[in-house]
């Protein structure tokens, strides 16, 4: 399937690793002009070599410095994408997860910090790319959020208060700007095997007195998948929502979890 993603161009936040990484993969072997971006100089530039060497990938792939929690760094990493390519088509925002720990433990700066990370990083690249989007009357915005948004999780209380915050934000956007051709959804991950789950599957392994491999395959027997899934299984479902295929499905928010999560909806 032709996903008439050619010569677009996509900001993909948090790409040194993970799942940002994965998307930015995938959207760039769609010939997708990519930029991505993360706080670590080092960290980016490789996470773009590597990207770039990739055999299916003939499209450019360009790392950029920027710290999500400061609304000066989100704001020039939109401009200097819009002064090298003339546009951004897709924003896909992402971010480190809040820490795990009981409500008692979290002070005020931790909330703090979570919501300027969670929250308002998702805020302020959403409002610096729009007015983009609704001159060239096209834009795909792809929200990765959680399980947590759907489902709360105990010892994950930051990430459970603010994530279902945007997956409202994603319904009024959608809203609001779907006859200008711009659609907004979310993604919901599940237990995804990166360095995120390994950090949590550290915490939580030691909270339990077993291992962190241990850890993960309980997890695992709860997932009717039996097993975790991979950064490019959501991958795959971003690139499709990305794309001109996806323009009709606005204001949702897809589960990628294994059917780990329980609700209808």
């Amino acid at each position: 399937m032709d996903l008439g993603l050619h010569r677009r161009v996509a900001i993909v936040c948090a790409a040194s690793q993970g799942l940002g990484k994965a998307v930015a993969l995938g959207l760039s072997r769609e010939g997708v002009h990519t930029v991505v971006c993360s706080r670590n100089r080092r960290r980016i530039t490789q996470a773009a070599r590597e990207i770039t060497s990739d055999p299916g990938v003939s499209s450019s792939v360009v790392p950029m410095v920027a710290d999500l929690t400061r609304a000066g760094d989100v704001r020039r990493l939109v401009e200097r994408t819009v002064k090298r390519f003339g546009r951004v088509d897709i924003l896909v925002t992402n971010a480190g997860g809040p820490p795990v720990a009981d409500f008692l433990e979290l002070d005020d700066r931790t909330w703090e910090r979570g919501v300027r990370l969670t929250l308002l990083s998702a805020v302020r690249c959403i409002r610096a790319v729009l007015p983009h989007m609704r001159e060239h009357k096209w834009g795909r915005i792809i929200n990765i959020t959680s399980i947590a948004a759907r489902q709360p999780i105990d010892d994950l209380v930051i990430s459970s208060t603010l994530r279902p915050g945007i997956l409202g934000m994603t319904k009024v956007l959608a809203n609001r700007h779907a006859h200008e051709g711009i659609t907004v959804n979310s993604v919901t991950p599940g237990f995804i095997l990166t360095a995120r789950q390994e950090e949590i599957a550290s915490a939580r392994g030691k909270a339990q007195r077993v291992s962190p491999a241990q850890y993960l395959k309980r997890v695992a027997r709860g997932i009717p998948a039996r097993r975790l899934g991979t950064p490019d299984e959501l991958a795959h479902v971003i690139v499709f929502l990305a794309s001109e295929r996806a323009s009709y499905v606005t204001g949702t928010t897809v589960s990628v979890d294994g059917g780990l999560s329980r609700g209808l909806f």
